[in-house]
């Protein structure tokens, strides 16, 4: 059978048909915008949920980790091996009682870092030493060769670290660099906010005892002041003036920086100051027994009328007799 006319198409123009493989990737796109949204919504409420409900620091620091390590610095080259071993005697004392762990460091370590820099300087790269072998250790006490802790019993949370207490310590809004810096320490820093607590005498800050908080605060930190370019400076007081320097002028340092007063964890055996200066009208900041944490001999190994074992040896003998009424000296917890 024929037919007169051929049978009718579609009207419908083959091109003008819908484009499947277009609508399948834009369906795929939408999957993949799906699928996005649903991770940037878990990972923000991970974020959140640990900001909130932060872990823990028995979960996240190993068990046996001491809170503070005390870093004692020496030139073994110069320090007479019997003044040395009273030093260590005391350092050690104190850290068996509270849990803390000693570092002890020699200058010549580390003059491979300092150059053609005073020998001085190598205390930077000590203190980030003992951060690197005690990464979850809080805090590190940076404390003079010749300093004595007198008050053995005394933790230094107790006495410094609780953030309470340390806000009831902080001088502030006080020219951070005695006598007259027109920058001055922070009035609305909380104690749980300072990762660097520095005391000051009349003329400068008191690098002889100093606490720094572990994290990256603290690295940054120590970077920043052990720049090449500090080192190279020639600053009459090398790393000390190097110190004030940057406390001025990077306010990322200023900020969680604190100042104590200066009995509180570095008084001086006695007062070095000139009859003729205008802070020697400011209190004396110079030991008193039985209140006083520890005693600095300041200065005595560079006058050259001073000698620091005749300095420290009432001193160790007081301190003898007071470890004694604790049940006697405690010995070997140390890393050096």
């Amino acid at each position: 059978m024929q037919f007169a006319l051929p049978p009718r198409k579609g009207s419908e123009h083959p091109y003008a048909r819908p484009n499947r493989s277009a609508a399948v990737a834009a369906a795929k796109r939408r999957q993949m915008q799906l699928l996005g949204m649903i991770i940037f919504s878990i990972l923000f409420l991970y974020l959140f949920w640990s900001y909130i409900t932060p872990i823990s620091p028995s979960e996240r620091i190993p068990a046996g980790t001491p809170p503070v390590v005390i870093v004692t610095l020496f030139d073994e080259e110069k320090t007479d091996p019997t003044y040395m071993r009273k030093i260590k005697n005391n350092r050690e004392d104190y850290a068996l009682r509270h849990g803390y762990r000693n570092f002890y460091a020699n200058t010549h370590a580390y003059t491979n870092y300092t150059k053609n820099a005073p020998d001085s300087w190598t205390l930077v790269p000590a203190i980030r030493h003992a951060m690197t072998l005690h990464p979850h250790s809080t805090f590190f006490f940076s404390l003079s060769p010749h300093s004595l802790i007198m008050q053995p019993s005394l933790s230094l949370d107790e006495h410094i670290l609780k953030p309470s207490r340390l806000e009831s310590l902080m001088i502030k809004d006080i020219p951070v660099v005695p006598p007259d810096s027109v920058i001055h320490t922070f009035s609305h820093l909380k104690g749980n906010k300072v990762d660097l607590v520095l005391t000051q005498d009349s003329e400068n800050l008191g690098l002889g005892s100093f606490i720094l908080r572990q994290g990256d605060w603290a690295r940054y930190f120590l970077d920043a002041w052990f720049d090449p370019l500090y080192r190279a400076y020639n600053f009459q007081k090398a790393e000390g003036h190097a110190l004030e320097h940057i406390v001025q002028w990077h306010p990322t340092i200023l900020a969680k920086l604190t100042l104590v007063p200066q009995r509180i964890m570095n008084a001086y055996n006695m007062d070095r100051r000139k009859a003729d200066d205008p802070q020697k009208q400011k209190e004396q900041s110079i030991y008193v027994e039985n209140e006083d944490f520890l005693v600095r001999f300041f200065e005595c190994d560079q006058a050259g009328d001073r000698n620091c074992a005749k300095e420290m040896q009432p001193f160790y003998e007081k301190w003898e007799e007071v470890v004694k009424g604790l049940g006697g000296m405690k010995t070997t917890n140390s890393q050096s």
